[in-house]
């Protein structure tokens, strides 16, 4: 049981990081109006373990943080990816469905944030369609790059039996 919740904490750790690395690194197209963050493709993880939920929650939240992120960013979009990482997970049994979750959740919730919280002049339909598209790069594209490739070595990487 310990062994358990010590592969929990330290799965959920080591997303937080990657998604914070790849967040800092991926920097200059991270954040704005137009934007494809790397790091979600991170958001395909929940198909895996669920401790990719508190990962990706931490990960977003730290990455904004660093990134410069405005308070109102730093909550609001974390939440979009940590509502995001839980539908990802409900969805987990057919995995051509989980990366919509968070596509969802950040096409709805970021324009609000970019309009009223960095008074971008942009009309929130707008952003929603650019927003969204970056989300279909970073998560429905790369992130299902990322799933068919962890998914071969699912039982070694997660210690699941598959």
């Amino acid at each position: 049981m310990q062994n358990k919740k010590v592969l929990f904490l330290t799965q959920a750790a080591m997303i937080a990081a990657i998604y914070v690395v790849l967040t800092f690194v991926f920097q200059p197209f991270s954040f704005g109006e137009v934007q494809v963050r790397i790091a979600e493709a991170l958001t395909i993880l929940p198909f895996f373990t669920p401790a990719a939920i508190p990962g990706l929650f931490i990960g977003c939240l730290i990455g904004n943080f660093l990134g410069g992120a405005i308070v109102i960013d730093v909550i609001f979009g974390s939440l979009a990816t940590l509502a995001g990482a839980i539908f990802s997970y409900l969805l987990r049994k057919n995995k051509y469905l989980v990366p919509l979750p968070p596509i969802i959740a950040n096409t709805l919730v970021v324009p609000f944030i970019l309009k009223f919280g960095y008074a971008v002049p942009l009309p929130i339909p707008f952003m929603m369609l650019t927003v969204g598209i970056g989300e279909i790069i970073s998560c429905g594209v790369l992130g299902m790059i990322l799933l068919t490739t962890l998914n071969q070595y699912r039982q070694v990487i997660f210690r699941q039996q598959v």
